[in-house]
């Protein structure tokens, strides 16, 4: 009898017991139907201080990085970033970092500048901006999103990201059409 309990209580904690944390996506496409849309995430630029809202970039695809420069997997996830976006120059994609837990700007600044990072990032040591990602607010770090031109989840990578797996899905995601 015991095992009967033991394989019923092994059963419902994989099957989630009806949690509602998002699913555990590995990058695959969302059908646009069951897309989440993103509310406008906005905050402080870390480089300049300027005002940097996802809402000003509408009708783009977005990809966000949720990012730390106290983590590992970040340092060798830019490069990646950055090969994916000098491939979609000519698409109508922007990116956005979203710097989180960093509670020393001048070492957070220092970092992105010492790799060369061509896009801005929110500088939000407490993650108050993953809010507006509703289901997905709790992401790990590192964590890409793609977000369609309605700024809507169509693709998550939960840890590290390498270009050859997210260069085709921003590509995808960059030619749907605007509806």
């Amino acid at each position: 009898m015991r095992w009967v309990v033991l394989a019923a209580v092994v059963g419902l904690v994989a099957a989630g017991c009806g949690t509602t944390e998002p699913p555990r996506p590995n990058g695959a496409l969302v059908p646009v139907g069951a897309r989440d849309v993103v509310v406008d995430v906005s905050g402080e630029e870390l480089l300049t201080g300027a005002a940097v809202a996802t809402r000003d970039l509408d009708g783009t695809a977005l990809v966000v990085n949720v990012w730390g420069a106290w983590c590992a997997p970040c340092r060798h996830e830019f490069p990646q970033l950055q090969r994916v976006r000098a491939e979609t120059r000519e698409l109508d994609v922007d990116f956005l970092g979203i710097d989180v837990r960093d509670n020393d700007r001048e070492f957070t600044v220092d970092f992105v500048r010492d790799r060369q990072v061509e896009y801005p990032s929110l500088y939000d040591p407490a993650a108050r901006s993953l809010l507006g990602f509703g289901k997905y607010r709790n992401a790990t770090v590192p964590s890409t999103f793609v977000l369609d031109k309605q700024h809507r989840v169509a693709a998550v990578f939960y840890g590290g990201v390498l270009a050859d797996e997210l260069l085709p899905r921003v590509r995808e995601v960059a030619a749907e059409a605007s509806s």
